[in-house]
């Protein structure tokens, strides 16, 4: 909601909106900044919705129960979904540039908006991440960025099947595996979304995303690759590095490979940049000059992101929440020394419902026999769900795969055990999605291992 509310406001439009977490009492640097951007803020107890004139714009989170949208139907305002209204927006464009998939959406959004950004492109870019080389003082939360090109890069989600909203030019899709939906359901939806495009940019790493690359024309396709010397872009003699990647990329009929070096790390950032590359071509950068661009590039917030180091034990901030991400984030930092203390903090209750078995066996696998995993109860802020499947289900079934796994009841007592176990040279992974306090949480975690 922050980037939309941004963009709108840079537009012109008066803007103001209300957020059980301000009510709550948390995360008050996010709403100063909101508040210094024009945007003023009420409580969620329908004050604020006081005109017939107003358009009330509400997350896929919001109950029909709130007191806002109460209001809005008491007095006749229009009421529309977060992801209709930015609809709208992007398919007025003329050069939308949708980014979808399962993991990866973030960064790549980031990575191209970057791209076009550096390159005098001039973009409006969407993103439900801070960028962090868009961020500044003034800018902490800079999620969002206006520009007066007819480019409008976003990211698109398909967790709550919004993606049928859009109509881009050019689609983007990294990858596609479980996480929200079935299969099925996520089969139909990405293949509609690339069908309404005039090229897709497409991962053949992935089964899913090359099956979708198999049923258009050649000519509506441009795919990329870690492997697979079929496609467009391909990444070649890659080496990781404890602050990023070095790697080549080959362009299908170019004589030579333009080398890349990333500032952010793990394969999976090799693919998400193969992505941004391969949207970048299409609006009409150069390979080498995108490659340059992309070099500056710092990644965005809370993905893989280092908090701080203390006593010899560093602290990472992570979104990982789905299998895929945590995964890759797990490959990542196998890549070199030292034990992992990783907290996940579920982000609901129906995720772990959904992918049980998948969390269960992504846990098993990827974490080294010396790691050490620690879940509190999944996030919650409010509302009705089903509480069948909790983090004691996943713990149970790391556990028995014989890989060393506890659950606590709530996020403190997780803290107090990661700071107690923790020993130089241990790395401390805070990962989750849907709760901004777990940056806060990282923050402090290193406050109290500084001061043992």
């Amino acid at each position: 909601m922050l980037p939309l509310a941004l963009i709108l406001r840079a537009r012109g439009a008066k803007v103001s909106g209300s957020d059980r977490a301000l009510d709550q009492g948390r995360l008050a640097l996010k709403f100063d900044f909101l508040r210094a951007n024009g945007i003023e803020l009420f409580a969620q107890d329908g004050s604020g919705v006081s005109s017939p004139h107003t358009i009330v714009v509400s997350s896929a989170a919001v109950e029909n129960t709130i007191p806002d949208v109460q209001a809005a139907h008491r007095i006749g305002a229009r009421l529309m979904l977060r992801a209709e209204l930015l609809a709208e927006l992007f398919n007025e464009a003329p050069n939308a540039i949708g980014v979808a998939g399962t993991s990866g959406k973030s960064t790549t959004t980031a990575m191209i908006g970057w791209i076009l950004h550096a390159t005098g492109r001039d973009p409006t870019v969407m993103n439900g991440a801070v960028m962090t080389n868009f961020a500044t003082p003034d800018a902490p939360f800079a999620s969002a960025l206006v520009g007066k090109s007819d480019l409008f890069v976003s990211e698109v989600d398909e967790s709550d099947g919004s993606i049928a909203r859009y109509s881009p030019r050019v689609a983007v899709v990294n990858n596609v595996s479980l996480d929200h939906k079935s299969m099925e359901e996520l089969r139909a939806l990405f293949q509609a979304f690339v069908a309404k495009s005039e090229l897709a940019v497409l991962n053949l790493d992935n089964a899913e995303t090359e099956a979708l690359a198999a049923v258009l024309p050649a000519t509506r396709v441009l795919t990329y690759s870690l492997s697979n010397p079929k496609a467009h872009l391909l990444a070649s003699a890659i080496q990781a590095l404890p602050d990023g990647v070095v790697f080549d990329v080959s362009e299908r009929n170019a004589a030579s490979p333009v080398k890349l070096r990333l500032r952010v790390p793990g394969r999976h950032n090799v693919s998400n940049a193969l992505a941004a590359l391969g949207a970048a071509r299409a609006a009409g950068v150069s390979l080498q000059e995108a490659a340059d661009a992309l070099g500056p590039f710092t990644g965005v917030r809370r993905r893989l992101e280092t908090v701080g180091t203390a006593n010899g034990v560093i602290v990472i901030d992570d979104f990982a929440h789905n299998p895929d991400k945590i995964a890759a984030t797990l490959a990542t930092l196998h890549d070199f020394p030292g034990r992992l203390l990783v907290m996940f903090q579920p982000h609901g209750f129906g995720p772990l419902r959904l992918m049980k078995d998948q969390f269960i066996a992504c846990f098993a696998q990827n974490l080294a026999r010396d790691d050490v995993l620690i879940m509190p109860e999944p996030v919650y802020f409010g509302g009705t769900t089903d509480r069948s499947v909790s983090s004691v289900d996943i713990v149970r079934g790391v556990a028995a795969a014989g890989r060393d796994a506890h659950v606590f009841p709530d996020r403190a007592q997780c803290g107090d055990v990661l700071v107690e176990m923790a020993r130089p040279g241990d790395r401390i992974v805070v990962m989750g999605a849907r709760d901004d306090t777990l940056s806060q949480f990282a923050g402090e975690l290193v406050s109290r291992l500084g001061s043992r």
